[in-house]
């Protein structure tokens, strides 16, 4: 019933089931590697910027190399573009508060970011035009440079007049590019960059799928200043490098580091089910069976995988063996109850209905007789019921944290003038136990002592690695050999008719037991010996 309903309370709330997380923890194992890929957005915004910032040297030479020329040429003014705006010298000087910048200088930072930059489409083709003569005869002058630049540094250069007309660039010579809106702002005199769709030369690996940063292409267009009016733009693309096409490269080690990621993850679900999975299982199993009553389920399990599962179950098996020990207890224990509650409830009975049908013909002897026998009967009873209040007393009570010598306990126990008790050593020893219970273990082995004849008892008490050893030795008739593995069992007496309960050594070993004390009989020369065992203080 109590597990039925404890199955009930469990099913209420909706809990995982073991495999389900194991399977759930492997999965997010294998998947580590996966998600970490798109981690890798973060150095590919890295590249991007580092791109723009080579961009942005190669630029910056080109346009020293092109400003140059023009001042050579005498170019006149009025084929100049667009005046430089002042404000590019106030922002340098308000990026550097505390530093004097010479207005000449106009540092460019990288801008770029893969993550918030819209990616613009593709770079518009360029549009038929014409450029000036003199600009581009010094495109043609500097084409040679470029070419020679771009096979080192893999960038695509394109050098454009005051109008945005190529003038120095593979295939795009005398077109124009100045609708482009990176070149539009460079034309104005900004600095421009931008990240745009990229035109693939080849096919795209599978692999670059996972990748942002491998569709797009770098774009810096660098205004160039002459006497501060704008004479051209250096207009500098490149793709960026990829951590992506690395891998793709790397392909072979990469499927190998896969193979071994999940050959990895296997195993660790493999020692998982074996170590934690499986004896969990076993010892549920193992639990329904002894619920069913199978006795034979009360053994270790065959594999317990870690030490702390073996712990588990140690201490399972433990908890189980108590309670069918006490499950056997409670049973004879309620045999002997009722074997010994029903004699003098069947001799009460008897003597109250021969009573009732047949005194008034008894004469005065009979009918005292026949009530000295309800009388006594039910003086046993009381007795035994209240012995067995005592008897559960003393396996419910729990260690009360106080302690007490020998001699404080013999002070509390009445006169008795049937024994002579003599404390031979360690009367002040310190125990781990109240008076009181001290005092009902050593009045029930006096009262033993004295209902077998006993007339001295000797108490020697000793102290070893923290625990006490005391001998409670009396000169009575002793023990018989064919009684001696049963004194401590309830209801056990050889002094039934003398009015012995059989319950006084039982009171005794419960009470040891709750104080993690022990109690035995040990061999003596002449009377009984007890040994008792308990911590000190």
């Amino acid at each position: 019933m109590r597990l039925t309903t404890s199955r009930k309370w469990i099913g209420r709330k909706w809990r995982p089931r073991l495999a389900t997380v194991v399977v759930a923890i492997l999965i997010m194992v294998m998947a580590l590697p996966l998600v970490g890929l798109f981690f890798f957005r973060l150095y590919e915004n890295q590249l991007i910027r580092q791109t723009e910032a080579e961009l942005i040297a190669q630029g910056a030479a080109i346009a020293a190399i092109y400003a140059q020329d023009v001042r050579d040429a005498g170019i006149a003014p009025d084929k100049l573009g667009a005046p430089m705006p002042q404000a590019n010298v106030g922002a340098s000087r308000s990026a550097n508060p505390g530093r004097s910048i010479d207005p000449d200088y106009r540092p460019i930072e990288p801008r770029l970011d893969l993550a918030s930059d819209y990616v613009l489409p593709t770079r518009p083709a360029a549009e038929a035009a014409t450029a000036d003569p003199a600009f581009a005869a010094i495109g043609a002058r500097l084409s040679g440079i470029l070419d020679a630049t771009q096979k080192t540094t893999l960038a695509g250069f394109r050098l454009l007049d005051p109008k945005g007309v190529v003038i120095a660039g593979r295939n795009e010579v005398g077109q124009s590019l100045g609708e482009v809106e990176e070149v539009r702002e460079a034309l104005a005199g900004r600095y421009a960059s931008a990240l745009r769709l990229r035109i693939p030369d080849q096919p795209t690996p599978p692999l670059y799928s996972v990748s942002r940063g491998t569709k797009v292409r770098v774009f810096v267009a660098l205004p160039v200043a002459v006497d501060g009016r704008v004479v051209g733009v250096v207009y500098v693309s490149r793709t960026p490098n990829n951590i992506v096409k690395h891998l793709y490269g790397e392909r072979g080690k990469v499927t190998l580091a896969a193979i071994a990621i999940l050959g990895g993850t296997l195993l660790i679900g493999l020692v998982f089910l074996r170590t934690v999975s499986r004896p969990i299982y076993a010892l549920i199993d193992r639990t329904q069976r002894i619920a069913a009553g199978d006795r034979d389920a009360i053994r270790p399990l065959d594999h317990h995988g870690t030490y702390e599962m073996a712990e588990l179950s140690a201490a399972f098996l433990d908890m189980a063996e108590k309670l069918q020990a006490r499950s056997d207890s409670i049973q004879t224990f309620a045999t002997h109850v009722s074997h010994e509650l029903k004699s003098p409830l069947t001799a009460i009975q008897g003597a109250a209905e021969l009573l009732r049908d047949s005194g008034s013909a008894m004469d005065d002897a009979e009918r005292r007789r026949f009530s000295n026998n309800i009388v006594t009967d039910a003086g046993r009873l009381n007795l035994l019921v209240r012995r067995l209040l005592e008897l559960a007393r003393a396996e419910n009570r729990g260690p009360s944290g106080e302690s007490t010598s020998i001699a404080a306990v013999l002070a509390l126990l009445p006169v008795d003038n049937r024994l002579a008790v003599r404390v031979e050593a360690g009367g002040d020893l310190t125990l781990r136990i109240s008076a009181e219970n001290g005092a009902i273990v050593l009045a029930n082995l006096f009262d033993n002592s004295a209902r077998h004849g006993a007339t001295q008892v000797s108490v020697t008490a000793a102290n070893a690695q923290g625990r006490a050893t005391i001998l409670v030795d009396d000169d009575g008739a002793g023990i018989s050999p064919s009684n001696r593995a049963r004194i401590f069992e309830p209801f056990f007496t050889t002094r039934r008719d003398s009015g012995g309960t059989g319950m006084g050594l039982g009171i005794v070993l419960a009470l040891l037991k709750a104080h993690d004390g022990t109690i035995r009989l040990v061999d003596s020369e002449r009377g009984t010996r007890f040994e008792i065992n308990l911590p000190v203080v």
